[in-house]
């Protein structure tokens, strides 16, 4: 459909939707942007809960839709629940996360030796020392990134270490052979 004008997607209307992709449903304008022509929507009840879903819907779509009824301001303050516990937990989640994926990549590493490391994670506890793999807080894997490389843990760390290098070796050449 055409752009309509901000009467007929103004904030609070209640309206039932069908889009040019077989949609059907109902929901309440939050917004609507007239130069990109995108409606912000949320979808559900309003006595449906705290939670909702919301939905940005670009006009065009929209084969055909019908007033239902104005609802109360969506975007009144006093009545928005926000569990600022929830959201920080998930922000201090988020960034722990972050973190943690930012420590698996090795800085100044070719791309073999990022593959070697990743490969040793999959099976064993590992970390970049620069640019030496340690793996089990012990063994010590350095560039070239060989079995021959390795140093420092038990015998038995040290060979399991070597046995995945070994087989992390073999790996990458029958990839390099076949392309």
């Amino acid at each position: 459909m055409e752009a309509y004008n901000n009467e007929e997607f103004a904030v609070g209307c209640i309206l039932s939707i069908k889009t040019s992709l077989g949609d059907e449903f109902e929901a309440q304008v939050i917004a609507f942007d007239k130069p990109s022509n995108i409606l912000v929507l949320q979808e559900g009840v309003p006595a449906s809960g705290p939670k909702r879903d919301i939905r940005l819907l670009k006009a065009n779509y929209i084969k055909e839709f019908s007033f239902l009824g104005q609802g109360q301001d969506p975007l009144d303050t006093n009545k928005c629940f926000l569990d600022l516990n929830s959201l920080q937990s998930r922000e201090d989640s988020a960034i722990r996360q972050a973190q943690i994926d930012a420590e698996r990549f090795g800085v100044g590493v070719t791309a073999e030796a990022q593959t070697i490391f990743d490969a040793l994670s999959k099976t064993l506890p590992v970390r970049w020392d620069k640019t030496v793999i340690v793996v089990m807080n012990e063994v010590r894997v350095s560039s070239p990134y060989l079995p021959e490389s390795v140093t420092g843990g038990t015998p038995a760390a040290n060979e399991r270490v070597r046995k995945v290098l070994v087989l992390e070796r073999k790996r990458l050449q029958t990839r390099n052979i076949g392309q």
